[in-house]
This record gives structure tokens, C-alpha cells and sequence, in this order.
């Protein structure tokens, strides 16, 4: 299985690596591969796409918004992959599709991976997976299909599940910056002590923080004991109120790199 780092230019994480998250399917259906080039082109080194579900319960009232919108507008796991063939050639830096478990399983989660691997997606993201169906039903169809799967943390993870989590991962380590939904205006960023145990344990995966970070300072707080931070709802909210999002969208990312 490969790991993001390996495909990523600084593959010894010297560089710390902004990580972009969009919804697929917004403002309009046939955006997605418009915005995935945009992320790349203004120097992100990977995007999360988020695949829009009707019950987004880990996510804030932005992304809750934006997955209504997707739906609205049509988008569906078929329609996601056709678009993302499409861009399969243009868009090369690491494509991790993030959702829930529900419509994968109800997609078929062997054939699901199959896609994924077909049209150029490096990994998945479910934070609804439990880590033991992982172990026993879902890790090796990931592997079958040469896919990372990346496991989430919370300040209240305690250390053993911290490593647990990080033996099951590949690609990195989602280390969420407080126990709230996403977009979560009250996110404490400098958690100095969670980032210190963090940066203590002898992980294999680098670590990447997301939820709250909005602004180049945000990302520099976080990535000074981490490898990378990930941005979500500050993109998407860029993109859902703004009809120049793409002048908006591009600044915003050369900004923080």
C-alpha cells in the first residue's frame, strides 16, 4: 500500500502539508473536478472530497449546508466517480474521498474500493467505521485495492487507543483539535497538551490536525508539532457564499502556503 507521503514531492514531511476538504457537488454539480484542479493549481498538497450524505452528524451547520446543497443539486457516489475519471490525468496530487458508512455499504464496499481505485482516489475517510470492523471485515478489502484508510483521534483518545488507531491507519493520522462537530467556532486550536502527547508517541503516520482552522496563523498553530493541518469548512464556506468563489477559493490557498 502506498502512503501519501510517498507520492507527495517532500516525502520526509519537512514541509508541513495543507490537506483541503470540499463537498463534491457544490455550488453546482458539475464543479467538482473544476475545484479539485483549483486546490492543486494554488499548491495544496491533497484534498478531501466529501462524499454528501442526508444525515451529516460529525459535521457543522457549513458542511451540513453543503452536502443539503449536493444532494439538491443531484450528486451521487456514481456521479462522483464519473467526475473524478475525468480528472484522473489532470489532478495528481492525493485524492482521499471522506463519507459515511451507510451509502458505501449500500454502493457495496468491495466495489466501492474497485472505483476508487479505478479513477485515482489514494484513500478513504469514515469516521463512522469502527476500528473492529476495520480489523475484520474491511482492512483487507482496502488493501486489495491498494487504498490507505486514515482513523480519527480526539483530545479524549487516550494513548493506547491513540496507537491502536495509528496501527490500523495508513497515509496519516486525523488528530481532530477538540471534540466538537466541524466547523465548530469554539475549536481549541493550541491545545498544547494534546499536541504534546501527540508529538511524544512513536506513531508511524504523520499526524494532520483539522476542525477549526481557518487562516494561515490557525495553520501554523497547529502544524508546529504536527506534519500537516487539513482545512474544510472555511473552503466550503468560500465556496457556498461566494459567487467569485474561484478568485476567493485560490487566494484563500495560496495564502496559508
Amino acid at each position: 500500500m502506498n502512503d501519501y507521503n510517498t507520492k507527495l514531492p517532500a516525502s520526509n514531511f519537512t514541509q508541513k502539508k495543507l490537506n483541503i476538504y470540499f463537498t463534491a457537488g457544490i455550488p453546482t454539480l458539475e464543479d467538482t473536478g473544476k475545484i479539485a484542479k483549483l486546490i492543486q493549481d494554488s499548491g495544496a498538497d491533497m484534498m478531501e472530497i466529501g462524499i454528501p450524505y442526508s444525515d451529516p452528524v460529525a459535521d457543522g451547520p457549513v458542511i451540513q449546508d453543503a452536502h443539503s446543497l449536493a444532494l439538491k443539486n443531484g450528486m451521487s457516489i456514481k456521479k462522483l466517480f464519473e467526475q473524478l475519471a475525468e480528472i484522473k490525468q489532470s489532478v495528481t496530487i492525493p485524492k482521499i474521498l471522506m463519507g459515511y458508512l451507510n451509502p458505501v455499504i449500500q454502493f457495496g464496499f468491495e466495489n466501492f474500493c474497485q472505483k476508487c481505485a479505478e479513477v485515482g482516489v489514494s484513500g478513504l475517510i469514515i469516521p463512522d467505521l469502527p476500528p473492529i470492523e476495520f480489523e475484520n471485515k474491511y482492512g483487507e478489502i482496502l488493501k486489495r485495492h491498494h487504498l490507505n484508510f486514515t482513523f480519527l483521534v480526539t483530545p479524549e483518545t487516550s494513548e493506547e487507543r491513540i496507537k491502536y488507531l495509528d496501527s490500523l491507519s495508513s497515509g496519516f493520522l486525523y488528530a481532530v483539535s477538540s471534540s466538537s462537530t466541524t466547523g465548530n467556532e469554539n475549536a481549541v486550536l493550541k491545545n498544547e497538551n494534546y499536541l504534546d502527547r501527540l508529538a511524544s508517541l512513536d506513531l508511524k503516520n504523520p499526524v494532520f490536525i483539522g476542525f477549526g482552522i481557518k487562516n494561515k496563523s490557525d495553520f501554523e498553530n497547529v502544524t508546529e508539532k504536527s506534519q500537516g493541518g487539513i482545512i474544510g469548512t472555511a473552503f466550503v464556506k468560500i465556496l457556498l457564499d461566494n459567487e467569485d468563489w474561484e478568485v476567493k477559493g485560490r487566494e484563500f490557498i495560496k495564502e496559508i502556503k
